[in-house]
């Protein structure tokens, strides 16, 4: 009489005892998840995006505050690194090879060790993909920022490009100025004026004695001012073009603090939402292994519950 293992196929010993020898590492199914992370991770912030362009708005108190977006966009972030990794680490778990005669602590660090790898394979190639441009746009953004923030004084208050092409044009009126007046054309004018007003407000802000009562002069020339008047009209002008650039300049530097924090909680929430996708692809790989352990463990009774009690 035979019993029911005798019909069993002989196990293979050179595999468990080999088992020890080989790569714990089963980098097929590693890849796999990661590339079904990565595919899941891309269509959902492509997702994301669509979302978030429908919710916003150009016209004034319509659709939803920039606070909103912002909180909107992190919770959407970290959702999808944990849908996408989640379902990364559990490929990978899954589809890794059986190891045979293998203590279950070393099983289970395994499974976690190959969730994490498929994550990090995947967060890579989205990083290429996707996060690399949105930190060349928050980088260009800042950028941008301190470059508006250090030549916001200039800029405003020169309209032409006389006193960049010329840096000594204003010290080339001076050595012809006249007390006496002078008829000049409204352009020639026009370019005196916005030399001194350019120097004065990259220099101290402070409009010096002759330059005003030059000014004065020129603008008694064409109007029916008297000097008296018209240095009185230079003080207001100047006045408002010096709070103008001044504006200018606390706009810009706003803005590139703005740009400065809004970089700075992107990548804080960034790391945030990447932590807590290594965290769900590592557990899931777990679940991925011990379903597949429990998937062959059934296969193996069925067959030794169908198999033959005897032979004659």
């Amino acid at each position: 009489m035979m019993t029911p293992a005798d019909h069993l196929p002989p196990a293979a010993p050179s595999a468990s005892a080999d088992s020890s020898n080989h790569s714990g590492v089963s980098w097929a199914a590693i890849f796999a998840g990661a590339a079904g992370a990565a595919a899941l991770s891309m269509i959902l912030v492509v997702l994301g995006f669509g979302l978030g362009f429908s919710a916003v708005s150009p016209w004034a108190d319509k659709g939803v505050s920039a606070t909103t977006l912002g909180v909107s966009t992190v919770l959407w972030l970290t959702f999808t690194q944990i849908v996408a990794s989640g379902m990364g680490g559990y490929l990978a778990g899954r589809l890794r090879v059986k190891w045979a005669n293998m203590h279950g602590d070393e099983v289970y660090f395994r499974d976690t060790a190959h969730g994490f790898l498929a994550w990090a394979v995947a967060s890579l190639v989205t990083a290429m993909l996707v996060l690399g441009s949105l930190g060349s746009a928050i980088g260009s953004g800042v950028q941008a920022g301190a470059s508006v923030t250090s030549g916001a004084a200039v800029a405003a208050a020169t309209s032409s490009n006389d006193n960049a092409s010329d840096p000594y044009g204003y010290f080339v009126d001076m050595l012809f100025r006249d007390n006496r007046p002078v008829a000049v054309s409204d352009d020639a004018a026009h370019a005196v004026v916005t030399r001194i007003f350019a120097r004065t407000v990259s220099n101290d802000g402070q409009l010096a004695g002759e330059d005003r009562a030059y000014l004065a002069q020129l603008v008694s020339q064409r109007t029916n001012l008297t000097q008296a008047q018209a240095e009185q009209r230079v003080d207001q002008v100047y006045g408002q073009a010096l709070k103008s650039v001044e504006d200018a300049e606390m706009a810009a530097r706003q803005a590139a603090d703005t740009a400065k924090k809004v970089a700075a909680a992107t990548a804080l929430w960034t790391f945030v939402a990447l932590l807590c996708g290594a965290f769900f692809a590592s557990f899931a790989a777990t679940f991925g292994g011990r379903s597949r352990d429990a998937v062959v463990w059934h296969e193996r009774d069925r067959t030794r519950t169908h198999a033959p009690t005897s032979i004659r």
